[in-house]
């Protein structure tokens, strides 16, 4: 059985190792664009490979994945975050769990995770041929023509795991299959506010905030980092994520309400506020103890209360102006950052077009989708690499379930 595999990156690698366990005799070739096989893998967790996630605090897969989360909660009955910690440890991986629940090799080396797959593809025979571009996948049932810029093969199966594709025409070489594509759109991006008291601020980190876009549902509590461009931080970053598309259609324009005493509602921070008038200390020095002396300073300049005076002068409408900028600081957003060099998407071959038990097109027997070339993506705190070895896993034990069946 010749089996192809589009795409070298976690997902596709992951694949094809389990392919060559399950089966020894099966013939496996990788076809990978770029001259380096699991390039975005080796950045990941800013170069530490934030590998998977314990899911201890997620109550609700819709949490951590926007899209898709009916789908991964069917495929970790078959290869569970449980199982990637099993499967790692047995391949000598020591694993370290971050307090956020993060699971990180105790390495803190990506480069570790690359090349304990690389050495399964070099040792087992896998062919992983690189700078080799899919021009095309022609049907020829029951096999699949696969033409590149170096030539044309027949494949038994095929396994696309090209990753997400910032633009439609990424995965053009999918057209001659006819699969209903969700258009892909950036996700897991910082914001840009153009306001100069923001960018002043570049470097303050602020714990337990609540950010949402105005005029939608679309909130997430986190930590925030102020910015030389705006704002980041994995509240900004999972709010990205939930809002990717709605994001992407109001040209990243939007007005974004920031709480910054961790989420909690107008009465609340009021009663906080009102105990602090029964002093005669300056308002400038005693303000809550999460917030830093800049940021507060700053909070006062956009409620409009002078930093000379003291909380026991402080009258109604000035205590509900600062109540209000706490909880409701509002900033109109104007493009998007990409963070740092990972890139993820939202988008890709709608989940509507594979059979969710096996992750095989309905319309072309033999061919299978795994990871991010799904319409299927996550926040960060390795969520989308779960996803990945999620993926591959069940497409490899499903291509032998089939090759069984057919033989």
């Amino acid at each position: 059985m010749k089996v192809a595999i589009i795409g070298a990156g976690a997902a596709g690698c992951f694949c094809a190792v389990n392919l060559k366990r399950m089966m020894p005799s099966i013939d496996i070739t990788i076809y990978e664009r770029s001259s380096r096989p699991m390039a975005k893998l080796a950045i990941t967790g800013g170069g530490r490979c934030n590998l998977t996630n314990t899911f201890r605090d997620v109550s609700d897969l819709n949490q951590v994945y926007p899209r898709g989360s009916r789908l991964m909660q069917r495929l970790f009955h078959r290869f569970s975050p449980e199982d990637t910690r099993r499967w790692w440890e047995e391949m000598g991986v020591e694993l370290t769990t971050q307090p956020d629940q993060c699971i990180f090799p105790r390495s803190q080396n990506a480069m570790q995770i690359v090349n304990i797959l690389l050495q399964g593809i070099r040792t087992s025979g896998i062919h992983l041929r690189i700078n080799q571009r899919v021009l095309s996948i022609t049907p020829h049932y029951p096999t699949y023509d696969i033409i590149t810029n170096e030539g044309k093969e027949d494949y038994d199966a095929i396994v696309v795991t090209t990753g997400g594709s910032p633009r439609f025409s990424g995965l053009n070489f999918l057209s001659e299959l006819q699969l209903p594509i969700v258009s892909p759109v950036p996700s897991l991006f910082a914001l840009n506010i153009n306001d100069q008291a923001i960018r002043d601020l570049t470097g303050i980190v602020i714990e337990d905030c609540r950010i949402s876009i105005a005029g939608t549902n679309f909130q997430a509590q986190s930590t925030i980092l102020l910015t030389h461009f705006g704002i980041s931080g994995p509240a900004v970053l999972r709010l990205s994520s939930y809002a990717a598309r709605y994001l992407a259609e109001h040209d990243y324009h939007a007005t974004v309400t920031i709480n910054w005493m961790h989420g909690e509602n107008e009465n609340k921070v009021r009663e906080c506020l009102q105990s602090y008038q029964g002093t005669d200390k300056n308002i400038s020095n005693y303000y809550p103890t999460h917030l830093t002396s800049r940021h507060w300073k700053m909070i006062l300049k956009r409620a409009s209360i002078d930093e000379s005076h003291r909380w026991n002068t402080l009258n109604r409408k000035e205590l509900n102006r600062l109540v209000n900028t706490l909880t409701a600081d509002s900033y109109q957003t104007d493009g998007r950052c990409t963070y740092k060099a990972e890139f993820v998407t939202s988008g890709g071959v709608s989940l509507q077009a594979i059979n969710p038990k096996t992750l095989a097109s309905k319309s072309h027997p033999g061919v299978y989708f795994a990871g991010e070339v799904l319409d299927v993506d996550a926040v960060t705190g390795g969520f989308n690499l779960q996803a990945a070895w999620t993926m591959g896993y069940v497409v490899a034990e499903n291509i032998i379930i089939e090759h069984r069946v057919v033989h």
